[in-house]
């Protein structure tokens, strides 16, 4: 009678176990919440994102570096709408190591944040956006078969599919090199962007894969990401799971 008591209590925990299990929301997902429509100023001030949760993205090793570079907090919000998507992301820095002046640059090799989206998993497409502390943008739509990865620039890019996209700097001027305590990037990407692999908000409940980014070179290069990669930003099959409200 013992032991089946204990049988019995063991099952029961267990099915606890299980149903907590089930009920969690894994680290690797996030639930985006829909907004209205609103304008980025690069201050993240708009009434829309106190209904959006912040989340870290931390350092990890970059290509071959043999130990992750020194942190600095940096938290990202999401969020959608009918037409796209919003995203606000705030970096702790002590200087802007930026000194690219054009758009659709090398952003990459000095500070930058980024943005990775995979709505279709059936293709291995997806859409790379990134932006600097200066403002200026990087917004490609990358091929990735077997590991050999190419960024293909938008055809056509005007008011109907271009990304809103805006700046600012705390503690400091937002000019190339310049001392700040961080910075703040806040930007509106277009479903139409996203043609073909998206071209529509998505439906309540619908999933997409996706994945974000910082690099800051202060003194050495510093990576950092929501979903942990083996170095590169590019293994999309590392990428975390959006679930939109």
């Amino acid at each position: 009678m013992l032991k089946k008591f204990v049988l019995m209590g063991l099952l029961a925990c267990g099915l606890m176990h299980r149903g907590l299990a089930a009920d969690a929301v894994p680290d690797s997902s996030l639930t985006v919440r829909k907004t209205t429509d609103f304008k980025v100023n690069g201050e993240g001030t708009a009434s829309n994102w106190s209904a959006a949760q912040w989340f870290n993205i931390t350092v990890q090793k970059g290509p071959n570096q043999p130990a992750p570079g020194k942190q600095f907090p940096t938290r990202v919000k999401i969020l959608y709408s009918e037409k796209g998507m919003y995203f606000l992301f705030e970096c702790t820095d002590r200087k802007l190591t930026s000194t690219i002046m054009e758009d659709f640059g090398a952003l990459f090799k000095e500070d930058v944040v980024e943005v990775f989206l995979w709505p279709d998993t059936s293709v291995p497409i997806y859409l790379e956006y990134e932006v600097s502390p200066l403002n200026y943008e990087l917004a490609i739509l990358v091929p990735n078969i077997k590991g050999r990865a190419q960024g293909w620039k938008p055809w056509h890019y005007n008011d109907r599919n271009r990304v809103q996209h805006e700046t600012s700097a705390q503690g400091g001027q937002k000019k190339s090199m310049a001392a700040v305590d961080g910075w703040k990037a806040e930007f509106f990407i277009p479903f139409a962007l996203m043609n073909p692999i998206a071209n529509a908000a998505p439906k309540p409940g619908e999933k997409w894969r996706g994945n974000f980014y910082r690099i800051d070179y202060d003194s050495e290069p510093t990576y950092y990401s929501w979903q942990k990669t083996g170095g590169s930003f590019h293994e999309f099959n590392k990428f975390g799971t959006l679930v939109f409200e």
